[in-house]
């Protein structure tokens, strides 16, 4: 595994539709107003999938939750896991990885259904820690270890909860 003290992606994430095992990959291209290619949001085949939640582009995790947490990164359902982010940083600013530049909007907490795809108490442990929803403001590709280049500037960002 890389050792630096810079923020990095350690994984990618896809699934094809609500409650698909997800897929890793070592790149994935991201749009603005879509999501990454291929995964069940910018399908609009996820679990969320309704047009009332328009902020399910892209999802982050820590991977430090997950390595506490002792479960594989993927099998949290986020898009982008990360390793020396605190994610919550990112709330209303914007960051770049790769090619994309990406605004946090809010927190990612997940409800029970990611229990019944996992292992039951898994929302609560993940409680406030769950990962952040990001918009993507300008598109391109993402690979395993790109470095994070967080807080670019402040972002507006209107209609959003960003603490939630």
């Amino acid at each position: 595994m890389r050792q630096s003290s810079e923020p990095v992606v350690s994984g990618l994430f896809t699934a094809a539709h609500a409650g698909s095992p997800m897929e890793s990959h070592t790149q994935v291209e991201v749009v603005p107003g879509v999501g990454i290619i291929g995964d069940r949001y910018a399908a609009r085949l996820g679990y969320w999938s309704n047009p009332k939640w328009p902020d399910q582009e892209l999802t982050l995790v820590e991977a430090e939750v997950a390595d506490e947490l002792e479960i594989d990164a993927g099998r949290l359902r986020r898009n982008i896991v990360t390793r020396g982010l605190r994610l919550d940083d990112v709330i209303g600013r914007t960051f770049q990885i790769g090619d994309a530049v990406l605004v946090g909007i809010r927190r990612c907490d997940p409800c029970r259904y990611l229990d019944s795809l996992t292992r039951p108490g898994l929302s609560r442990l993940l409680a406030g820690r769950g990962g952040v929803r990001a918009h993507i403001l300008q598109g391109g590709r993402i690979h395993i270890a790109d470095q994070i280049i967080a807080g670019l500037c402040r972002a507006r960002i209107l209609g959003a909860d960003a603490k939630r």
